[in-house]
């Protein structure tokens, strides 16, 4: 009997739903204090993830939830780009 991989559960930090890591959007903040999106799901830093969803999106630059996760100032621009991700998807 073979052990089956578990699936990587991880919580949204908009909607606070929990998901598969692989169906949501990953963002993270590295040292060097770079915030971007993480398509391979493996880049070094903080982590935070986000429903792959317009309303969740909508919800991300309201609340300035990034703000909260990675606890600084988040720019506007960096918002913008993260929504360019969501077009995309």
């Amino acid at each position: 009997m073979q052990n089956k991989p578990k699936e990587k559960i991880r919580m949204c930090i908009v909607c606070r739903g929990q998901s598969d890591k692989k169906t949501l959007l990953r963002i993270v903040k590295n040292k060097e204090g770079e915030i971007f999106v993480d398509k391979s799901g493996k880049a070094n830093g903080r982590g935070a993830y986000v429903c792959k969803d317009k309303q969740c999106y909508d919800k991300l630059c309201k609340q300035k939830a990034l703000n909260r996760a990675f606890k600084c100032e988040v720019a506007q621009e960096i918002y913008k780009k993260i929504g360019e991700e969501f077009e995309q998807n």
